[in-house]
């Protein structure tokens, strides 16, 4: 099976020249959820992983089955103000303006070792918002996993020039 398949591409949205790839017919896809979980954990064969943290919201879906998998707890990382107990949180560049995303206060304990997980990684923005949140609340982020990655937008490359391991399943070239 090649997932590749499985994800429905929407030519011109949000908008005209946006090729969006959209996974939800991937996790529909009970063979191909299943496989992309399994994908995603591989490369932490033999590393200790304490906790798994998703970004909202696909990041959750994908994230919460592989944490399931490693049997370890869950970290949501959400949008601003949508937690509700204390946080900390993050701000990050957007297009036209800036956005927030938030874990609480006592999602992560020093030292604890993080999954970060979503379904796909084009600018880095949030990702790497999400990866400064996270170790500013003292964890150290082992690798950061997605399904799809962009290349020509240049997250992957971001986040590895942060010092971190990036592993996606999927590229498309020329989103």
């Amino acid at each position: 099976m090649n997932l590749a398949d499985v994800i429905r591409t929407i030519p011109d949205y949000p908008k005209p020249g946006i090729m969006f790839r959209d996974i939800t017919t991937l996790l529909a896809d009970a063979r191909g959820f299943r496989r992309a979980v399994d994908e995603l954990v591989q490369p932490l064969a033999g590393a200790k992983i304490d906790k798994v943290a998703g970004i909202e919201a696909r990041g959750f879906i994908l994230g919460g089955a592989i944490a399931h998998q490693l049997s370890v707890g869950f970290i949501p990382i959400r949008k601003k103000g949508k937690l509700p107990f204390e946080t900390i949180s993050e701000r990050y560049a957007l297009e036209y303006g800036v956005d927030e995303v938030e874990i609480h206060v006592d999602a992560v304990k020093e030292g604890e070792r993080i999954l970060l997980v979503d379904d796909l990684i084009a600018t880095g923005g949030t990702a790497s918002a999400a990866i400064r949140l996270l170790e500013r609340a003292g964890a150290s982020i082992v690798l950061c996993a997605f399904v799809v990655d962009l290349p020509d937008l240049g997250g992957a490359e971001k986040l590895r020039a942060m010092g971190k391991k990036v592993t996606s399943l999927i590229a498309f070239d020329g989103d």
